[in-house]
C-alpha cells in the first residue's frame, strides 16, 4: 500500500477500532509536546527590579497594588535552578497566592553565575548580598521589620545571615525544606564521604559545577522515578491537557538549572555534607562563628514528608537550637519541590504560610 500524502495515513487511522485511534492520538500527542509545543510561560506575576549586584537581582511584586500587610517579605532561593518555582504559574504560586492577599513580597533572584563567578563563596552571599537586599526592601516598603522566607539552600543561608545579624529588625523566617542537621542526609551522606569523593579535585578541574551534574545527583536518589517516570506518566495521561501544562512546566523547571559556584560548592558540600559544622557551631564566615541559637525572630519551620533531598529529620533539628520564644515546625505531605507547587502546595503549603505571617505581623 502506498502513501502520497498525511491525509491517506490519517484516513487509515480512522478505519481502525476506536481503541486503537484513541492510543494513536495520545502518542501523537506526546510527540508534540516533546518536539513542537512551545516552551510554557512561567513568572508571570508583575514584578519590577529595585536592585541588583552582579548576577543577581531584587524583584518586587505588584508594587502598584495597596498593601494590607505592612511587614515585606523576603524571599531567599537556592543557588541550584531558578526561583520561578516560587512563581511557576498562575494558581500554582506561593508568591500569587501572597500579593493576592496583600502581603508586600520580594525575591531575590541569584541570577547565572558564569566561570568569573567561581571563586564566590557562601561568605558572600551571607555578608555582602543578603544584607544589602534586607537594607533595600525595609527602605523600598518603609517598613521597619521584615519577615523572610528561604526555600532549601537559601533557608540555610537565611538562618546563617540571621544567626550573624542579630541587630536588623527580622521579625519572622520561615525555613521551606531547609537542611540544617547533616549527619544524616540519607544517600547523599554515602555519595559524598570524603574517603571516596573528590570534592577538591572536582572543584579545582571544573571551577563551577554544571546544572547537569547536581541534577543528575538529585534524579538518582530516585532514578526510576525520576528518569523514566515523568515520560511514563505523560504517555499514560497525553490526553489531559491540565497535565500537560502542569507536566511541560515542571520539565522546563527541572532542566532549567543554573552553575554552582566552585567555592560555594567546596563550603556546602566539604563544610555541611562532610563536616556537619553547621549545626555543630564550628563554622565560620569571615571570622565570625555562625551560631544558630543566636536566632530569635518567630520562626515557621516547614519540611516535607516525602523529601528525599531535603530530608525532615535535617530540617527539625533546628527547633532544638534556635532562642526563638514562638517557633513552629509543620510536616505537609509533599515532596522538595511539590510543596511550593501543585495540589500539595495550593492544599497545604500556601494557607498555612499566609495565615502564619499574617497572625506574626500584626
Amino acid at each position: 500500500m502506498t502513501f502520497t500524502s498525511t491525509n491517506d495515513l490519517e484516513g487509515l487511522v480512522e478505519t481502525l477500532p476506536e481503541n486503537y485511534q484513541k492510543e494513536i492520538k495520545r502518542y501523537k500527542r506526546v510527540i508534540n509536546v516533546l518536539t513542537t509545543d512551545p516552551e510554557p510561560k512561567v513568572g508571570q506575576t508583575p514584578k519590577e527590579i529595585i536592585w541588583t549586584k552582579n548576577k543577581a537581582k531584587l524583584y518586587r511584586y505588584q508594587p502598584s497594588k495597596n498593601k494590607t500587610n505592612k511587614i515585606p517579605i523576603l524571599m531567599i532561593y537556592a543557588l541550584i535552578n531558578k526561583p520561578y518555582i516560587l512563581d511557576l504559574t498562575p494558581g500554582s504560586s506561593l508568591i500569587e497566592y501572597l500579593t493576592d492577599r496583600g502581603h508586600d513580597v520580594y525575591l531575590l533572584d541569584w541570577g547565572t553565575p558564569g566561570y568569573e563567578d567561581r571563586h564566590m563563596k557562601l561568605d558572600d552571599y551571607v555578608m555582602d548580598y543578603i544584607p544589602r537586599a534586607v537594607k533595600k526592601v525595609l527602605r523600598t516598603s518603609r517598613a521597619n521589620e521584615i519577615t523572610m522566607l528561604g526555600y532549601c539552600i537559601g533557608g540555610t543561608l537565611t538562618a546563617m545571615f540571621a544567626a550573624l545579624h542579630p541587630q536588623l529588625p527580622i521579625r519572622n523566617i520561615i525555613f521551606l525544606t531547609t537542611p540544617f542537621d547533616f549527619s544524616n542526609a540519607g544517600l547523599y551522606t554515602k555519595w559524598v564521604d570524603e574517603r571516596y569523593f573528590q570534592l577538591d579535585q572536582m572543584v579545582d578541574t571544573l571551577g563551577n559545577i554544571p546544572p547537569e551534574t547536581i541534577d543528575f545527583g538529585n534524579k538518582l536518589l530516585k532514578p526510576l522515578v525520576n528518569y523514566i517516570g515523568p515520560y511514563v506518566t505523560l504517555a499514560d495521561r497525553a490526553d489531559n491537557e491540565d497535565f500537560i501544562k502542569n507536566w511541560s512546566l515542571m520539565q522546563k523547571w527541572v532542566k532549567d538549572g543554573v552553575p554552582f559556584p566552585g567555592e560555594a560548592y567546596r563550603q556546602w558540600i566539604g563544610e555541611f555534607y562532610q563536616k556537619n559544622k553547621l549545626i555543630k557551631d564550628e563554622f565560620y564566615i569571615r571570622g565570625m562563628q555562625v551560631k544558630l541559637k543566636d536566632i530569635k525572630a518567630n520562626v515557621l519551620n516547614i519540611a516535607a514528608d516525602r523529601d528525599h533531598i531535603a530530608i525532615p529529620e535535617q530540617t527539625e533539628k533546628l527547633m532544638d537550637i534556635i532562642s526563638s520564644k514562638d517557633k513552629t515546625f509543620k510536616l505537609i505531605p509533599a515532596g522538595h519541590v511539590s510543596i511550593s507547587v501543585g495540589r500539595s502546595a495550593s492544599k497545604y503549603t500556601y494557607p498555612f504560610v499566609e495565615e502564619w505571617v499574617t497572625a506574626h505581623s500584626k
